[in-house]
């Protein structure tokens, strides 16, 4: 009866835990596992799009930000002193928008055009610089006129800032492009390569035996009588030379041999 609870009680025993070098081999595996997806030519590229669309944003809430500066000294500049609310007052404030809105529709082509790398014609970039001058010389002609230095140089600050971020917004998406098409080819390029020892890893990683495994096994091998010692451990599971004293001390406790 005493040896029937003691062999209950051995055998509700939980398995002993891993060893340090099991636990390192599947943090191993499990960071392996990891890499494999962040470093898939699909989710790199991923990362890249999303950075250039952070750049399209900021990009594109600068040049909003600049053409709405002008605005007001445009529409001046068109009503030439024209009575306010009166019909030519009313009707210069359409000269800004009318100039930036065609500045606006070009810039979203080229962006489609940057993204997928396909040239524009000269039309193109001549529509772009006229309607950036245009603009320029409209915000700075009161302040040339009146001889202002400190006013030509606050209403040259707008314009020049968004032909500037026009001109460098259409590079950066042609180059963005690029770097998503570079880091989608070396990833997969990587992934070839990395794609065989992952597979050997993780063949590996499933296949390792732990510490409750062998002690299972053990466990089944074992008849009463038998004499649990390393030497016969390491015959029943196939285990180390190390791991087969632990897996002994372990069986012997449960069968009530030590």
């Amino acid at each position: 009866m005493t040896e029937r609870t003691e062999g209950v009680a051995a055998a509700e025993r939980p398995p002993a835990p891993p060893t340090r070098a099991e636990q390192l081999a599947q943090d191993a595996a499990a960071a392996a596992e990891v890499r494999a997806h962040q470093t898939h030519p699909d989710v790199v590229a991923l990362r890249v799009e999303r950075v250039r669309a952070q750049v399209d944003r900021l990009c594109w809430t600068g040049i909003v930000l600049g053409l709405a500066f002008t605005m007001t000294n445009v529409q001046w500049f068109a009503a030439a002193g024209s009575a306010a609310w009166s019909l030519p007052w009313l009707a210069a404030w359409f000269l800004d928008p009318m100039v930036s809105l065609v500045l606006l529709a070009i810039l979203r082509a080229e962006q489609v055009t940057a993204r997928y790398q396909v040239p524009t014609g000269p039309w193109t970039r001549t529509a772009k610089w006229f309607t950036l001058a245009a603009t320029y010389v409209m915000n700075t002609w009161a302040s040339w006129v009146a001889g202002s230095l400190s006013g030509v140089v606050l209403h040259s600050v707008p314009p020049l800032i968004v032909f500037v971020a026009a001109e460098a917004v259409t590079d950066l998406r042609d180059k963005l492009t690029e770097a998503v098409t570079v880091a989608f080819t070396d990833a997969a390029q990587r992934a070839v390569h990395e794609q065989p020892a992952r597979r050997t890893a993780r063949r590996k990683a499933k296949g390792r035996k732990l510490f409750a495994d062998y002690l299972a096994e053990a466990r089944k091998a074992w008849t009463p009588g038998v004499v649990i010692t390393p030497a016969w451990v390491r015959q029943a599971t196939g285990c180390s030379r190390g791991l087969s004293s632990r897996l002994a001390a372990a069986l012997s406790r449960e069968e009530g041999q030590s």
